[in-house]
């Protein structure tokens, strides 16, 4: 290989799958498509590139994260779309039972103890909700 040709840059799966993450102004959903305490998830593009997110009602609050748990960067809904524990009080990872708050992503107990998870900033919008700005 000559200088002039570069070798291929590894992908980052993580940096991969931001290439299909929602912009500011996307719709997801209707407010009235998530009943209040449950969640809905969201998968954009396909395959290694999937941006995979999931949004939760609390009464008019909305908790919204990338569906990606710090500790391996696997999934974290048990079955599809299902991110809480049996209570509904956190999130909870499949693969290694890590607990999240739920306002704030915090790992509060398991494997990435203290980390977060990565938040997607969402708005209702005339009854619509909008990804928005970080």
């Amino acid at each position: 290989m000559s200088d002039e040709q570069a070798a291929p840059r590894a992908l980052n799966p993580l940096e991969a799958r931001e290439v299909n993450r929602p912009q500011p102004g996307h719709v997801l959903c209707n407010l009235a498509d998530i009943p209040d305490g449950a969640t809905k998830a969201f998968n954009f593009g396909k395959g290694f590139e999937q941006y995979k997110m999931f949004v939760l009602r609390r009464g008019d609050a909305l908790f919204s994260y990338a569906n990606d748990c710090p500790h391996v960067h696997g999934p974290l809904d048990w079955r599809p779309g299902e991110f809480l524990t049996e209570d509904n009080a956190f999130i909870i990872c499949a693969m290694h039972g890590a607990i999240f708050q739920i306002e704030d992503g915090r790992c509060v107990a398991g494997p990435c103890h203290g980390h977060y998870l990565s938040a997607v900033p969402v708005a209702v919008v005339d009854g619509r909700i909008v990804v928005v700005e970080r």
